[in-house]
């Protein structure tokens, strides 16, 4: 509630002061605004020049995939890994399910 009351008094005020003071908040925003283009300007040119340099700079990437070789003595012994743990997962699943059937009772 009294940040509503502190709001209103606050509006109350800036316009009351904007009226009595209208020239000078005009030539305050006279001199404002050409430092907000100038700053402004200068950012955009700034940022513009380090567009153009890293796409001068940049450089090709090759669009072109190369598959890793791997020998078929690798291939297997991975294949061979792979059937082994199917295995042992095989395994700790039939173990876990007579437990569970036991709990049940």
């Amino acid at each position: 509630m009294t940040a509503l009351i502190g709001g209103l008094v606050a509006v109350a005020l800036g316009l009351i002061g904007l009226g009595l003071w209208w020239q000078h908040f005009l030539s305050l925003l006279a001199g404002g605004i050409p430092l907000l283009l100038l700053l402004g300007g200068a950012l955009a040119v700034y940022l513009g020049f380090e567009e153009a340099k890293d796409k001068f700079f940049k450089k090709p990437e090759s669009t072109t995939f190369e598959a890793p070789t791997v020998s078929e003595a690798e291939v297997e012994k991975y294949k061979e890994e792979v059937n082994k743990l199917k295995s042992e997962i095989d395994e700790l699943k039939k173990k876990k399910k007579p437990e569970k059937a036991e709990k049940s009772e």
